[in-house]
């Protein structure tokens, strides 16, 4: 099968259901949030809308991310005001999160150049060879209970406030998305109070690490896949090494399909209005291996990319390199 000529085909935008995605989302975001400000004493009222929140501030990080693809709407120009549009609400500022982004395509599956990478990996040769203080920083870094909330509130709250590459790709936009922050926060302290800010923070971070779990999900699986040039191959880094999680209907769509990254990684020029039908239209035989989410849940046990087995694997047991020494 033509796998480039098949994802051609749903490489198309339609501005009426990017206008629907995109205002829809910011239509749920609004009205939920109100509703969970205005019953902030009723938790049966409080709590479904937060999550409802929390899912339409992901939704709304996914569409700016498909706008810096250019694969939203129809036109470079439209879809270029939308991602800036968006960009108080996301906490991501457009422009140069649009670069590190297009750098994080180049150089996926590239053991050379995991500083493209949205979440740190390292090999099982190079822990077996760091110090005791590397471990540590790296066991930290990967512990589920770490990396999920503290890496959602660093890279959402302090983070983006000058992400990497902010000066290289537009340091003035970085400042003025960071003003557009404050603008916001303030008209919604004087509608709502700290009640509405406070409301509005919680479930911006619990949005935050759902986030940063799809997002550690994308690379992170056991049968990634990861290697050096000149063996590379761009289009396994794309299909394999990037996952297909099958969490069901219902939430694809409340994320805006970023569960089906496998098909992005492809072709980044397919909206994801249409990553769905792209994805399940496959034929069994060039189907990919969907993640369900039991497994999804496991995956966050593995921790280093093992050369040898091409695998992504735990941490080994018992210190080798101590052991090693103590035999000396």
């Amino acid at each position: 099968m033509d796998l480039r000529a098949y994802t051609r085909q749903f490489a198309v935008q339609d501005n009426r259901l990017a206008g629907l995605s995109y205002f829809g989302t910011f239509a749920v975001y609004f009205t939920a949030l109100y509703l969970a400000i205005t019953y902030v004493d009723r938790w049966y009222v409080l709590l479904p809308t937060g999550v409802a929140f929390a899912f339409a501030a992901v939704r709304l990080y996914v569409l700016q991310h498909d706008c810096g693809h250019h694969s939203l709407f129809e036109t470079r120009q439209q879809n270029e005001i939308a991602g800036h549009v968006l960009s108080p609400f996301t906490f991501a500022p457009f422009e140069v999160m649009k670069q590190n982004h297009n750098l994080h395509h180049a150089g996926v599956g590239n053991l050379e150049h995991r500083e493209t990478g949205e979440i740190h990996t390292m090999t099982l040769r190079e822990w077996q060879a760091a110090d005791w203080k590397t471990r540590l920083i790296y066991r930290l870094y990967r512990n589920p209970f770490i990396l999920i909330p503290l890496g959602a509130a660093f890279t959402y709250f302090i983070r983006y406030r000058w992400p990497k590459n902010a000066t290289r790709f537009g340091a003035f936009g970085v400042v003025a998305h960071n003003g557009a922050i404050a603008v916001f926060l303030g008209l919604l302290w004087w509608m709502a109070g700290t009640t509405g800010v406070l409301v509005w923070l919680i479930f911006s971070f619990l949005g935050g690490m759902l986030g940063v779990f799809l997002v550690y999900l994308q690379h992170n699986f056991e049968d990634t896949y990861w290697d050096r040039r000149p063996d590379l191959d761009p289009q396994l880094a794309a299909l394999q090494g990037s996952s297909a999680l099958d969490f069901g209907w219902w939430f694809d769509n409340a994320v805006a399909c970023i569960t089906l990254h496998d098909i992005h990684h492809f072709n980044a020029r397919i909206p994801s209005y249409r990553l769905r039908a792209c994805h399940y239209g496959l034929p069994p035989e060039c189907a990919p291996r969907r993640i369900k989410f039991g497994e999804a849940v496991a995956a966050l046990n593995l921790k280093l990319w093992d050369e040898d087995t091409r695998r992504l694997v735990p941490f080994p047991p018992g210190r080798p390199v101590a052991k090693a020494r103590a035999a000396g």
